[in-house]
């Protein structure tokens, strides 16, 4: 056998290949469009994760304002509820509380004089009537002495 010459090496027309070249030729262009069809899944694929992340913001924005806005409410229900209790105590009057007590002690006092009056009245006047006129032993001594 002979070796085969460089002109017999010569590539033959396109149309003309041998059907394994054709085939790779079918192969590659399937693989263009299986490569296409992956990067146009994953630009999806990558719209669908950002729209998610943009759902995700906004429903974490509206449930913030949902709690600010319940919050506002809850403080403003307990402002109103504090200016109410205080505005009754700064439109109570102390004085008027505070003499009403001391009136009722002033009358407790009086009513304790009339009922012990009458008897301690008797007891001092019998307290002072009952001194003796007469002089202790003791008392006689120091006179005598001059310590008095």
């Amino acid at each position: 056998a002979q070796a085969p010459r460089v002109s017999d090496r010569v590539t033959p027309h396109p149309l003309h290949l041998p059907r394994r070249c054709a085939n790779s030729v079918a192969m590659s262009s399937s693989s263009q469009e299986l490569i296409q069809q992956l990067m146009k899944a994953e630009k999806e694929a990558e719209a669908h994760i950002a729209n998610a992340k943009k759902n995700r913001l906004a429903k974490l924005k509206q449930a913030r304002d949902k709690a600010e806005d319940d919050l506002k409410v809850f403080r403003d229900e307990q402002e109103s509820k504090f200016q109410r209790e205080m505005g009754a105590k700064a439109s109570a009057d102390p004085s008027a509380e505070m003499s009403g007590a001391t009136q009722a002690e002033i009358n407790a006092v009086t009513a304790d004089y009339d009922k012990y009056k009458d008897r301690t009245v008797a007891f001092v006047i019998g307290r002072v009537l009952d001194v003796p006129t007469c002089l202790s032993d003791t008392q006689k001594q120091a006179l005598t002495m001059g310590v008095v």
